[in-house]
C-alpha cells in the first residue's frame, strides 16, 4: 500500500470518551488484516488502568494489546508510547515506551507535552518502517479546547503523522448530530480538513430512521458519513474502568460472583472470561454483598489506599465472614496483598510510610520498600492444594505480572508464587489473566456449582471474538469509500 515504505496512517478520533473508538480501532485492525495488510495500532497517549505485558516485559494499555491481537501483530511499547494509570489525587503514575517513569500530578505531567510528543512520534516512525497500515486511535473528545495546545493524542498527532481523520461519534448516549457536528465546528480551520468521514456508533433501530439526519450532517460539515454500527455486546476486553458502568450479568450458569470494586480498582478485564459463563457483579465498598458464590478482591492502582478503604467499611467483615463460611475467596495482584496479615509501607504507594492491617485471611506480609515495579509474562507450575486448585496440579497456568511491592509467602500455589489458606479456598496470586486459563476457570467454577448441587458442564470453546467483531462492522461501512481515504492520506 505504501510504496515508499512508510505505512499509511488513519486516525479514529471520537466526540468524547467511550464513543467506542478502541472498538473500531479493534474492528478495522482485523477488517484490513483479513484484506491482506500489516496492520498496527497506535495510541500515542493512553490513561488507563487496565495494562498488559508485552513479551519483552514492557506495560501498555490493554486495548493496544487487543488491537495488536486483532491486527495479527507482536504488541510492543511503541504501540502505546506514553501511558497514564491514575493513582488518585490527580497523580498518575507516567509510563514511557513500557517502562515507569514515576509518579507526576497533572500540573507537573503537562509541563512534558512536548517531550512526549517527541516520544510518541519517534515509536510512530518505528511502527511505520515494519507495517502497511498504522491505525491510530485517539483519547477523550477530539476537541477539547482548554487542552488544545497540550493534546498529544488527537489531531496534532494526526497532522504529525499525515492521517485522514475518521470521527465517532456514540448514538447511545443521545446528542450524536450536535456532538458530531459540535467537534468539527470547534476544530481549527486547518485541523477541521483533516476530517474526511464519520462513523456513527451504538445505534439501536432502524438505520433508515437516522437518513434525514444524516444528510443534514453532511451538508452542514461537508464529511460523509461512511456507516451506522449497530450496538452489540462484546466479547473482547474493556480499556477502562468506564465500561464497569455497561456491564450486565449475562453468563449461562447461576453462580454469584461478586469482584469488590475497589475506588483505584485496575485491570478488571481478568474477569470478563468469567462474565462470559457465569454472573459477576462489581460491588463497590458500599454496596450489598450479599451471599455470592465466589469472591474476588482485583487488581487496584494503590493497595495502601483501597485497602484503607476497605477496611474502614463494612465490607471488610463480610469478606472475612463469607471466607469462615467456606466461600472461595480469591485475590489477584493488589487484592492478594490485602489478603494477607499486613502491608507495610515505606511511603510508596501512600504518602506516609506506615503499617496497614489486612484481611488476615493469608499468613503473608506485602511490604512496598521501593518504586520498583514487576512487569513480566510467565508460565508456571499449579503446586497448590484444595478443591480448586488439587485436581489441576502438575498443570501450567500463564498469566503476567504488573505489581509495586513484594509479599513474602511460605505456601505458594503456582511455582514462586501466591499462597491460600489451609482449606485451599482462599487463595492470592499475583498472575493477572488467570481466568483465561481454561482448566482453572472450569475447576473453580465446577466447585461453585457442586457446592449449590448443580451440574456443571464446560461451555463450547469461545468463537475468534475478532473476527466475530469484524463480521459486524465491515458490513456497515462504506469500505470502498474508507479504503480511498487511507490510500490518499491529508492530500
Amino acid at each position: 500500500m505504501s510504496p515508499n515504505g512508510r505505512a499509511k496512517v488513519l486516525a479514529v478520533l471520537g466526540t468524547q470518551s467511550h464513543a467506542g473508538k478502541s472498538v473500531i480501532v479493534t474492528a478495522l485492525c482485523r477488517i484490513l488484516k483479513n484484506r491482506g495488510y500489516r496492520v498496527a495500532p497506535f495510541k500515542s497517549q493512553n490513561m488507563s488502568l487496565n495494562s498488559w505485558i508485552t513479551k519483552d516485559n514492557k506495560e501498555i494499555g490493554i486495548a493496544q494489546a487487543v488491537q495488536a491481537f486483532a491486527a495479527g501483530a507482536e504488541p510492543s511499547a511503541d504501540m502505546n508510547p506514553v501511558l497514564l494509570k491514575p493513582k488518585g489525587g490527580m497523580t498518575s503514575q507516567v509510563i514511557v515506551l513500557g517502562v515507569p517513569l514515576g509518579d507526576r500530578s497533572v500540573g507537573q505531567y503537562y509541563t512534558t507535552t512536548e517531550e512526549m510528543m517527541a516520544i510518541a512520534t519517534g515509536a510512530l516512525g518505528r511502527l511505520s518502517s515494519s507495517y502497511d497500515v498504522i491505525v491510530m486511535e485517539g483519547a477523550g473528545g477530539a476537541a477539547e479546547i482548554n487542552l488544545y495546545d497540550r493534546d498529544i493524542a488527537n489531531t496534532r498527532m494526526a497532522k504529525a503523522a499525515g492521517a485522514p481523520v475518521i470521527l465517532v461519534g456514540d448514538i447511545e448516549r443521545g446528542g450524536v448530530f450536535a456532538s458530531l457536528y459540535g467537534t468539527i465546528a470547534l476544530l481549527p480551520e486547518e485541523d477541521r480538513k483533516l476530517v474526511k468521514g464519520i462513523i456513527i456508533n451504538k445505534f439501536r433501530g432502524d438505520p433508515s430512521l437516522l437518513r434525514s439526519g444524516i444528510e443534514a450532517l453532511e451538508k452542514m460539515t461537508g464529511v460523509p458519513v461512511l456507516g451506522i454500527i449497530p450496538y452489540e455486546r462484546l466479547s473482547i476486553p474493556s480499556e477502562d474502568s468506564v465500561s464497569i458502568e455497561d456491564k450486565r450479568e449475562t453468563g449461562r450458569l447461576p453462580i454469584d460472583i461478586a469482584v469488590i470494586r475497589f475506588p483505584l480498582i485496575s485491570n478488571f478485564t481478568d474477569f470478563e472470561p468469567l462474565e462470559r459463563v457465569a454472573g459477576v457483579r462489581y460491588v463497590p465498598l458500599g454496596g450489598d454483598l450479599g451471599n455470592p458464590d465466589i469472591v474476588i478482591l482485583p487488581g487496584t492502582k494503590n493497595t495502601v489506599s483501597d485497602l484503607r478503604d476497605l477496611s474502614g467499611s463494612p465490607m471488610f467483615a463480610k469478606i472475612k465472614a463469607l471466607a469462615a463460611g467456606g466461600t472461595p475467596v480469591i485475590g489477584i495482584c493488589g487484592g492478594y496483598q490485602m489478603l494477607g496479615e499486613r502491608v507495610v509501607d515505606s511511603g510508596i504507594e501512600g504518602d506516609n510510610a506506615g503499617t496497614l492491617r489486612g484481611l488476615g485471611l493469608l499468613p503473608v506480609e506485602t511490604r512496598f520498600d521501593a518504586y520498583e515495579k514487576t512487569a513480566r509474562q510467565v508460565t508456571k507450575r499449579v503446586t497448590g492444594d484444595g478443591p480448586i486448585l488439587g485436581p489441576l496440579q502438575g498443570s501450567t497456568v500463564s498469566g503476567y505480572e504488573i505489581h509495586m511491592g513484594q509479599t513474602a509467602s511460605c505456601s505458594h500455589v503456582f511455582e514462586d508464587d501466591g499462597c491460600a489458606d489451609p482449606s485451599g479456598l482462599v487463595i492470592g496470586t499475583y498472575l493477572h489473566g488467570l481466568f483465561e486459563n481454561r482448566g482453572l476457570t472450569d475447576s473453580l467454577l465446577s466447585y461453585a456449582c457442586r457446592r449449590k448441587g448443580l451440574d456443571y458442564s464446560p461451555g463450547d470453546e469461545p468463537r475468534d471474538a475478532y473476527d466475530e467483531l469484524a463480521g459486524i462492522v465491515e458490513p456497515c461501512l462504506d469500505m470502498k469509500a474508507l479504503m480511498s481515504i487511507i490510500e490518499a492520506g491529508c492530500d
